[in-house]
């Protein structure tokens, strides 16, 4: 059965509403052969996401317009093989996914944005210029990348040695990141040093551990930054989906195989030129 996940704009709602609607839709959804696994509700955005299985997406929808009336905005199909991205995170209560440790009014705000950068041929720079002109290049990069971080309210996770790992709690936020690096690292172009860089993003559900993250989510973000050419910026179609509506500009390149996956995963590039 398809997998889904749906996403709601539910500004100003409380934890103890969104619970009542859950238990309306597991009451609902023998009915139209559906089932809610979980929901994950990021309170400080009105954002409340929900993982359903079901045999069609009008299916899933009228599930909650039955039940309560609070219709989707979005339903996106999720690959089976990523439902960890999304089901990962901390203990469940109820259908409600919990911050680890927490209190009954703590909820995990569930679906972050992972972002990957690399240095285009940082290895053949260091060999050509030597370890110092590659420090200078390295610096660069990560004064450019720190700054668009400190801009967005994104977190640095780890630096990989030639790039940075960095994660949202909003694609869109990771998406003007990524854009704002992406016309920095452009306008180097014209000096002594420049620093070309290759972008990848992802959405889901990753796992924290020890200040560091890791699952599907990780696991895809890198991958498609390593498959992005220079300058590029390429996302997953559950980073294109959450930034529907935000002004934010997406070409879509079709399904690309990526290693680890065992199905081609559909991809889109930002158009970070007008962001």
């Amino acid at each position: 059965m398809p997998l889904y996940i749906d996403i709601h704009d539910v500004p100003g709602s409380t934890i103890a509403e969104v619970a009542k609607a859950h238990e309306m839709d597991v009451a609902m959804q023998e009915k139209y052969g559906v089932k809610y696994r979980r929901y994950f509700f990021n309170h400080e955005c009105g954002k409340l996401f929900c993982l359903v299985d079901a045999p069609n997406p009008e299916a899933a929808v009228q599930v909650h317009r039955e039940a309560h009336g609070l219709e989707a905005k979005r339903l996106i199909e999720v690959q089976p093989e990523l439902a960890d991205a999304f089901l990962g995170g901390g203990k469940v209560v109820n259908g409600a996914v919990m911050l680890p440790d927490a209190s009954a009014d703590q909820l995990d705000p569930a679906v972050r944005t992972i972002i990957f950068t690399d240095i285009v041929n940082s290895t053949a720079f260091t060999q050509q210029l030597g370890d110092e002109k590659a420090m200078e290049l390295l610096h660069k990069h990560d004064s450019i990348v720190r700054d668009a971080l400190a801009q967005t309210n994104g977190r640095e996770v780890k630096h990989t040695g030639d790039g940075i790992m960095a994660s949202f709690s909003s694609a869109v936020a990771a998406m003007r990141c990524a854009a704002h690096m992406q016309r920095a690292f452009d306008a180097t172009q014209a000096m002594d040093l420049p620093v070309k860089v290759r972008i990848g993003a992802a959405a889901g559900e990753p796992i924290d551990h020890n200040k560091d993250i890791f699952g599907s989510t990780v696991q895809m973000a890198a991958r498609l930054c390593a498959h992005a050419e220079p300058d590029e910026i390429l996302v997953s179609n559950v980073v294109a989906e959450l930034c529907i509506g935000k002004g934010l500009h997406f070409e879509c390149r079709g399904e690309v195989t990526l290693k680890g996956f065992d199905r081609p995963v559909h991809v889109h590039a930002v158009h970070w030129r007008d962001a």
